[in-house]
């Protein structure tokens, strides 16, 4: 049988609920409350997970899964759904990105690049700074013929508060090697990310 479970650190969990305690009677709610009196310890426990990704090395997953191959066209890897919080406001963003490359004698595991992509959204993150680690951590590890990355996500920061604007999306890219030199190349990925298979 198989059982999905997950650790926390003990000692770490107590320190944050602590801090999620003080912040909820802060605001003015009663924390003894029925609804509310595991909320601190949840919140501890949420926050952990969706900022796990500084416990996990990126490098590693890749390194782990490369294999040689004699193919020199684009792999490409669309719709893989992110969620991330964005480190101005604590507030999620999510959406999706497109991941290219053009190996160069090896390829990678295709699990592996939905999984680069988590790692490097559970961080605190800003878009623009997620896209350029994505595709700077497949170039590193990979060394490719080059490399594209295009993010799209909607951002509660701006629809929940702010200008509260429902419909806005911000689209993010990073083009690296012949995706950036080459503007055939580039114009392939961004049809292909456009389409759908029939």
């Amino acid at each position: 049988m198989y059982k999905k479970t997950e650790e926390y650190n003990t000692k770490k969990t107590e320190k944050i609920s602590k801090t999620y305690y003080d912040i909820i009677k802060l605001i003015g709610e009663d924390v003894e409350r029925e609804g509310l009196k595991k909320t601190p310890e949840r919140c501890a426990k949420a926050i952990q997970f969706l900022t796990q990704g500084y416990n996990i090395n990126p490098n590693q997953i890749l390194q782990g899964a490369l294999f040689k191959e004699d193919y020199n066209q684009m792999v490409l890897i669309k719709n893989i759904e992110l969620y991330s919080l964005c480190e101005h406001h604590l507030v999620p963003f999510f959406g999706k990105a497109h991941v290219a490359y053009i190996p160069n004698g090896q390829i990678v595991g295709l699990s592996k690049i939905p999984r680069i992509v988590d790692v490097f959204s559970r961080r605190l993150q800003v878009q623009e700074r997620l896209t350029k680690e994505i595709s700077e951590c497949i170039e590193k590890n990979l060394k490719p013929e080059g490399v594209a990355v295009v993010i799209e996500a909607s951002h509660l920061c701006m629809q929940m508060r702010g200008v509260e604007k429902q419909n806005s999306v911000t689209t993010t890219s990073s083009f690296k090697g012949v995706f950036l030199k080459e503007e055939k190349t580039r114009l392939e990925f961004m049809n292909l990310i456009q389409s759908q298979l029939k």
